[in-house]
């Protein structure tokens, strides 16, 4: 007899329909599987074999022969297991092959039969339900990540032999399945991480880079002393962030379950802007993503986020150069032998880094450095890199007032409440052409979304010519100008908009010798 039952594979983070087909007729008794499969895939067979039996499932010998179709696709991962040991039993007359249609199954399966979970259940839920599938029959310990998509039923497995009732009991009109019950997205209060610029004393100038940076997605990068308050506003940042909105947390969401990732989320929340910090000691592959069977990094992990990378001097250097293409195109493209992979990468980069080796430099009178040692400290960030970094802050020591006064400092709740009312009016202005952010306008869109007047414009001319700017550059601050004035509710770019954007881009110049 012949069956034929749907599941799923991973591709980036999407998910292509792959058909299991069983055959079973006289002959040697034996087992076969073909499709262009890994090893876990082939290694399915003695697993579906051991399951059938310790469910109390007995078949006669005959000749076995699995196809995963289609062929040209390779077939890795342990999501198969279910769907090889449904189409068998099929295909033996064990369950009515009408039970198995318009359902998609996934979940690998012990040796005692026992459905476990399995990565990537998300996407793969999405593509049914935009082929027409009507159910999803998934591992328990899966439900709460596919209940995210609407108008899917849901069939929870715990072991074979009740997903075998489960398929029948669906054929016939009275299936137990779990309607998709998604997640609210989080208040603001719920939003804010264990950080509130409340407990930021002083850093006036630190702070208000931070806010021009949220509204705008700018990337920033903070220079300064240790324990000057760098790591603190950093993660302070996320504090001031929107919620995400729905498609955003959709696609973060498949990001974290391609990665087997999606109960690290805070429960299955996604509608808080995730923060990622990996230590400095992180591959290429750890921040671009990649492996035998590749999976997203750091950088994808973080979409719709920040990136926080701290003793930023301390990272590889080409691992940091893998940063500008995805911070110019806000996805990364992985080539490998099995296909290309693309994975998001729309990141807020927020980098800290001590000026010198000892960390206190200009202050010559802690700093031990010769200006040698300085300048090879500094030059372990390349200038195609800084030049993709919007704002640059110098962050300086606080006196001790600042640490000690009691009057209350403004807290995170009130700069995301200016924050919001920017992003707002960036949303209506781009409304009609797929932009979100200031960060994200084109160049060839500069002089239609930010317009100045004519002092503005003479003033950002000359100082095009004096820091001899380059055009990425140039159009860097005027994003980060059109942002400045967002945030003063002004419908054109004005000169004091472009001397602030214009000091963000000074320290770099200053430390890096680029006058």
């Amino acid at each position: 007899m012949y069956s034929i039952v749907s599941t799923g594979i991973i591709c980036g983070i999407q998910s292509l329909l792959i058909q299991v087909e069983a055959d079973v007729c006289d002959g040697m008794p034996c087992f076969e599987m073909v499709g262009a499969l890994s090893s876990e895939v082939k290694e399915a067979k003695e697993r579906v074999r051991a399951a059938i039996r310790n469910s109390g499932i007995r078949l006669a010998p005959k000749r076995v022969t699995v196809n995963l179709y289609p062929a040209n696709v390779r077939k890795t991962g342990t999501g198969f297991d279910l769907p090889i040991a449904l189409a068998v039993l099929a295909a033996y007359g064990r369950i009515p092959q009408a039970c198995l249609e318009g359902i998609l199954f996934a979940g690998e399966i012990s040796l005692n039969g026992e459905i476990l979970p399995t990565a990537g259940i998300l996407p793969m839920v999405l593509a049914a339900k935009e082929a027409g599938q009507e159910a999803v029959c998934i591992p328990r310990a899966n439900v709460r990540e596919a209940q995210v998509v609407k108008g899917m039923k849901i069939l929870p497995a715990d072991d074979l032999r009740q997903v075998v009732e489960q398929a029948e009991e669906f054929y016939s009109g009275h299936p137990g399945v779990l309607p998709a019950e998604p997640a609210e997205p989080a208040s603001a209060a719920e939003a804010l991480l264990d950080c509130d610029f409340a407990h930021v004393h002083g850093q006036r100038v630190l702070k208000r880079a931070c806010e021009v940076a949220a509204a705008g997605r700018h990337n920033m990068l903070m220079l300064g002393m240790p324990g000057s308050g760098k790591t603190m506003a950093a993660k302070a940042v996320s504090g001031i962030l929107p919620p995400l909105a729905e498609e955003e947390a959709l696609e973060l969401a498949k990001i974290y379950s391609v990665c087997g990732m999606f109960g690290q989320r805070e429960g299955g929340q996604f509608w808080t802007r995730p923060f990622r910090s990996p230590h400095h000691t992180i591959s290429a592959a750890g921040l671009a993503g990649g492996g035998a069977v590749p999976k997203p990094g750091e950088i994808s992990l973080a979409h719709k986020g920040v990136l926080f990378l701290d003793e930023l001097t301390e990272f590889q250097k080409p691992v940091l150069e893998i940063l500008r293409q995805p911070l110019e195109e806000r996805s990364i493209r992985l080539v490998r032998s099995g296909g290309a992979f693309t994975y998001p990468a729309d990141v807020m980069l927020i980098a800290a880094m001590n000026p010198c080796n000892c960390g206190y430099f200009p202050d010559r009178k802690k700093c031990t450095c010769s200006l040698s040692m300085i300048g090879r400290h500094l030059n372990k960030i390349s200038r195609p890199l800084l030049d993709r970094i919007d704002l640059c802050v110098e962050v300086r020591r606080p006196p001790l007032w600042d640490l000690v006064q009691k009057e209350p400092e403004e807290s995170s709740a009130q700069i995301r409440a200016r924050v919001e009312l920017a992003q707002e009016i960036q949303r209506k202005r781009f409304a009609q052409d797929g932009i979100r952010y200031n960060s994200q306008i084109p160049a060839p869109a500069i002089g239609g979304y930010c317009r100045m007047d004519g002092q503005a414009e003479r003033l950002l001319q000359d100082s095009f010519e004096r820091l001899e700017l380059t055009a990425r550059g140039y159009y860097r601050i005027v994003r980060v100008a059109r942002t400045i004035a967002d945030l003063a509710a002004a419908v054109q770019i004005e000169p004091s908009h472009v001397m602030e954007a214009l000091a963000y881009r000074g320290l770099d110049r200053k430390m890096w010798g680029l006058r």
